[in-house]
């Protein structure tokens, strides 16, 4: 490649992504002339869903701006809280994330989970008929043009999941509303009207329920509850929110 050469820097926070030359200071790329520097970024290996601002020589541009000879060009990340702009906040999570799904559908955030491998085409052509944002580990995923809007997740530990995506979005918390199953939401049951759904031992030992309503799934506040009501408890007390 015998085109413009550019000085390029990324942000710390980006530095996982590229490669191990380029991760301290401005280092020298020699482009092809015509590509925009959105282009030359993801070739670099930085999804743009991470790319905050691009400054070329100090000033903010369009990813599509077509890198000049001489560029000092500087790749900030994401602003956070980071606004989605079009439409209400909703997830989508592709098949690796399903403790995440479940852990923000308990937090009453809408996130809609894929429990088998669909590809990724299919995931991002979801996300853009449902403006969802796509979280992924799937960094080629990340990249799809057809999504309508991506979030790396950067640890596979879902307690580090959770606090990553509650602080880059900061969405409303409606904790114990959404059914963890199926992300439907949760209306209050009468126990009579659930009988038939719980066992003898349940139907002893607990007088509130909710329901599903759209799986029809059965909540009560059983063996577990003090575990979720950590998560819960701990989301709130640092991410905001009134539990339910």
């Amino acid at each position: 490649m015998n085109g413009p050469e550019i000085q390029i820097s990324f942000a710390p926070g980006l530095r996982l992504f590229v490669a191990a030359e380029r991760r301290s200071g401005h280092t020298a790329v020699t482009t092809d002339g015509v590509s925009s520097l959105g282009h030359v970024v993801e070739s670099l290996g930085v999804p743009l869903t991470e790319a905050g601002r691009l400054l070329v020589d100090g000033r903010p541009v369009d990813p599509s701006h077509v890198p000049a000879a001489g560029e000092t060009i500087d790749v900030e990340g994401v602003e956070r809280p980071q606004a989605v702009p079009g439409a209400p906040l909703r997830f989508l999570l592709d098949v690796h994330l399903g403790t995440l799904a479940r852990r923000l559908r308990l937090l009453g955030v809408d996130a809609a989970y894929e429990s088998e491998d669909i590809g990724d085409p299919a995931l991002a052509t979801r996300s853009a008929q449902e403006r969802r944002v796509m979280l992924s580990r799937d960094r080629g995923l990340l990249r799809r043009r057809e999504l309508w809007a991506g979030a790396y997740v950067y640890s596979d530990r879902p307690d580090d999941q959770l606090r990553d995506v509650l602080e880059r979005f900061a969405p409303r918390l409606a904790p114990w509303t959404r059914c963890t199953a199926c992300n439907g939401p949760l209306t209050d049951a009468d126990k009579d009207a659930v009988r038939d759904q719980l066992e003898t031992g349940t139907q002893k030992s607990y007088d509130v329920f909710a329901r599903c309503t759209e799986c029809g799934r059965v909540y009560w506040r059983g063996a577990h509850h003090a575990r979720l009501e950590a998560i819960v408890t701990d989301a709130v007390r640092e991410f905001g929110g009134a539990t339910a």
